[in-house]
């Protein structure tokens, strides 16, 4: 059980598609002029995700390693279909909204990636954990970037206004460049967090050693230092 807990949480924070891996970027960058489109297309990756991960995990001792690839993609292409098909039934102007960045998602190198390296290899109970944490993950990492952006591009969040009255909302934000520079400015972020928290936990572990070099005077591993 702490191996799939394990697997799913990896996709948090460690290992966060877009912001770490930087995988899935066409997407990230395309949509995600607004909160509602980000999320739109993480929802939909999720499905495809945990779907094909199930399939390509049940089927991986059958699948011939020479053609696992081109099995992956029809695998792929058939659930994207599906979720083509649910989209124009139910969430159709979100549809349009997203274009020709749905049925990319077959290639989508985030699915590719993880059927090859992970479900073709592995049980699928794991292989679940591991496409709904990726999956989550970079839904949330999506919703984020979208929302950021259509709050300094248009003052709102879901569509709903947010900002003070008299705000002037900085269309640039909303335009490609302005996705480019807002993912640089998060990179940038997370990256002094991890930094910060490695100098933290550097700090904490070096008081510790001190702390135990003390109780015993000295000892033979660090000589009293």
């Amino acid at each position: 059980m702490s191996d799939i807990k394990k697997e799913f949480l990896k996709g948090l924070w460690d290992e966060l598609p877009p912001f770490r891996v930087l995988l899935g970027l066409c997407p990230t960058l395309a949509v995600t002029s607004t909160a509602e489109n980000g999320l739109g297309m993480g929802a939909a990756v999720i499905f495809v995700l945990t779907l094909s991960n199930i399939i390509i995990s049940a089927m991986r001792k059958i699948i011939p390693p020479k053609v696992r690839i081109a099995c992956f993609i029809v695998v792929t292409a058939s659930l994207v279909v599906a979720v083509e098909l649910l989209m124009q039934a139910n969430a159709y102007p979100l549809y349009q909204k997203l274009g020709i960045f749905v049925p990319l998602i077959v290639v989508n190198c985030l699915i590719l990636g993880r059927a090859e390296a992970f479900a073709s290899r592995n049980a699928i109970l794991p292989s679940i954990a591991d496409a709904l944490g990726m999956g989550i993950g970079f839904a949330a990492s999506l919703t984020f970037l979208g929302g950021v952006r259509e709050l300094f591009g248009n003052g709102t969040v879901f569509g709903i206004p947010v900002m003070w009255a008299n705000f002037k909302p900085a269309q640039f934000m909303v335009m490609a460049p302005g996705a480019f520079v807002c993912l640089g400015l998060i990179l940038a972020g997370m990256n002094a967090f991890n930094r910060r928290q490695s100098r933290k936990k550097g700090e904490t572990e070096s008081a510790v050693q001190n702390s135990t070099c003390a109780s015993c005077g000295a000892c033979n591993a660090c000589d009293g230092r």
